[in-house]
């Protein structure tokens, strides 16, 4: 082999031994990140005037606690709400808008997943937005759901035989039963895009308008054009983060930015296995005090593990969005918080 090709090999493989440990130092460093957990003691206090910010940390019944009743339900809803064994101030649900303009709770695209709707209608990947209110009120919301035992108590359900506990919920039905209980607060998402997602915050805002419920609402979205939206047309609406914007504030949170302005008031962010392995931690001190110097609240979603429970009331979070709320009930009472 000549000398200069033997040279250049060399120099070669070099740079692919450095690239290498380069990556498994980074990879190394992502995953310590991913499973470290802060020193409550270093989570700092600062003067927020936040709405959405709490002292202790509130509870949230994630699709109005689908862990312990079918989601986003009537029968989920009063069991939150009139359960004599655990509390909660932050009801959690999804909307989609209807054929004829009806907003209901949902979280899915499709009625496939919680509802009997393929055999109601005899087609899969049932949509909200093709079918009427009337047509949905059909359907058994409960027909797939299960117990802490694996049961399914309400499958066979069907016809005149489902309680109206469990069929469809529109979000005027939701707010006439939970406002004559308690002055609850609310994470909302409306889960379409495009033209049927603004129709939804049209109509989500108006029913607002109408209650005087505004400063009780975090709104929430997955679709850059709806923050958008809402930013345009509804700007006293508290709105949380998008995905680039949770991007955006973790980086900045990550170097410290002096530059950061906060682009809404409520911060909406994971905190899980999922991302913790992504080396991902929006958990840390860094984090939380980096949002509450920014006057902007923190909610995590959809925690449901005991330990990361315990965990992020230790921190100062400021909601915790669970499908268990009974759990999470019982986690902050054996830490002596009154939720």
């Amino acid at each position: 082999m000549h000398p200069i090709v033997k040279r250049i090999l060399k120099i070669v493989l070099i740079l692919i031994l450095v690239l290498a440990l380069l990556a498994a130092a980074a990879f190394a460093a992502i995953k310590i990140s991913g499973a470290h957990r802060s020193d409550p003691a270093d989570v700092k206090q600062y003067p927020m005037t936040n709405p959405h910010a709490n002292e202790v940390t509130a509870i949230s019944a994630h699709r109005a606690g689908g862990g312990i009743a079918p989601e986003n339900t009537m029968m989920a809803l009063k069991n939150c709400a009139e359960n004599p064994n655990f509390s909660i101030s932050v009801f959690e649900f999804d909307l989609h808008i209807t054929a004829d303009g009806h907003l209901i709770l949902l979280h899915d695209d499709t009625l496939d997943r919680t509802s009997d709707a393929q055999e109601v209608f005899g087609e899969t990947d049932v949509r909200p937005e093709n079918k009427t209110l009337a047509e949905l009120k059909q359907l058994n919301m409960g027909a797939k759901f299960k117990n802490a035992e694996g049961e399914m108590p309400f499958a066979e359900l069907s016809g005149e035989d489902v309680p109206d506990d469990l069929r469809v919920l529109t979000i005027g039905e939701t707010f006439d039963y939970l406002c004559a209980m308690d002055d609850y607060d609310f994470i909302i998402e409306i889960k379409n895009a495009g033209d049927l997602g603004r129709r939804g915050v049209d109509a989500l805002c108006a029913e607002l308008e109408r209650r005087g419920l505004y400063d009780r609402v975090a709104f929430g979205t997955f679709h850059e054009e709806i923050s958008r939206y809402v930013d345009e047309s509804y700007p006293s609406l508290s709105r949380s983060t998008s995905i680039d914007e949770v991007i955006d504030f973790y980086i900045a949170a990550l170097t410290s930015s002096k530059t950061y302005e906060p682009p809404c008031s409520v911060l909406q962010i994971p905190f899980t296995d999922k991302y913790l392995d992504m080396g991902i931690n929006l958990g840390t001190a860094q984090v939380i005090n980096y949002a509450h110097s920014h006057n902007m609240a923190i909610q995590y979603w959809t925690i449901n593990d005991e330990e990361d429970m315990r965990y992020l009331v230790s921190m100062g979070a400021d909601c915790i969005m669970t499908d268990y709320p009974d759990r999470l009930y019982r986690v902050m009472q054996e830490l002596g918080l009154q939720p």
